[in-house]
């Protein structure tokens, strides 16, 4: 049994704004920062009572920078893979949520409607989205059975994630928290995926939450 401990970047200027940064490589900002440093405190703790083996990253600066901190506190190397980005939500990326319909009225309908194959213009589609991220943690758990992983992304993939872990279809609205920084842990043994904790916040409790993707 691989237990994956699943952690959003920390907060962004786009985070902020509500616009949607997808693979557009964005830097956290002061509060992600900060985020980010009480992360880090609070991953050492828990290493205390049990190592983490490796430390993996979707290779977005919002992400590195997010996991930075920990792997300094941790003695451990940042992994980048790009299998673990946001989804690439094309023409939709840099606009605001309350722009999409004025912008980009086509492209907007077709993320609105979570049609798994419908096209996004210039980006995945849902069920590509759902399949390479299914395919790169199940990738990453095969690589260390039986040790403990940190995995540092994106809100839209906590979302598969969450789906997949517990069998809901791509085409049910959004039901899971997706907080910055928070610490979301899964156990994954043959390709099975079960949640064991989900939206842990208890280090940055005094500080503002935000989930847009």
């Amino acid at each position: 049994m691989t237990e994956i401990w699943l952690i959003r970047h920390g907060e962004t200027d786009w985070n902020r704004a509500r616009r949607l940064q997808g693979w557009q490589d964005t830097p956290l900002n002061a509060h992600g920062r900060n985020q980010a440093q009480r992360l880090a405190e609070r991953l050492h703790h828990e290493a205390r009572n049990g190592p983490f083996d490796a430390l993996y990253s979707s290779d977005l600066q919002r992400t590195l920078q997010t996991a930075e901190p920990a792997a300094a506190r941790l003695e451990l190397r940042v992994r980048p893979v790009p299998g673990l980005r946001e989804r690439c939500y094309g023409v939709l990326e840099g606009v605001t949520m309350d722009r999409l319909d004025i912008e980009q009225p086509q492209a907007a309908a077709a993320w609105k409607s979570r049609e798994p194959d419908r096209i996004l213009d210039g980006g995945e589609t849902l069920r590509q989205f759902h399949n390479r991220i299914v395919a790169t943690i199940d990738d990453i758990a095969q690589r260390h059975q039986d040790e403990r992983v940190l995995v540092f992304t994106h809100g839209g993939v906590l979302d598969i994630v969450w789906r997949h872990a517990h069998g809901i279809p791509l085409t049910r609205p959004r039901d899971a928290a997706l907080l910055n920084a928070g610490v979301n842990r899964v156990a994954i043994e043959n390709r099975r995926w079960q949640v064991m904790g989900w939206g842990d916040v208890a280090h940055i409790a005094t500080l503002a939450k935000d989930d847009v993707v």
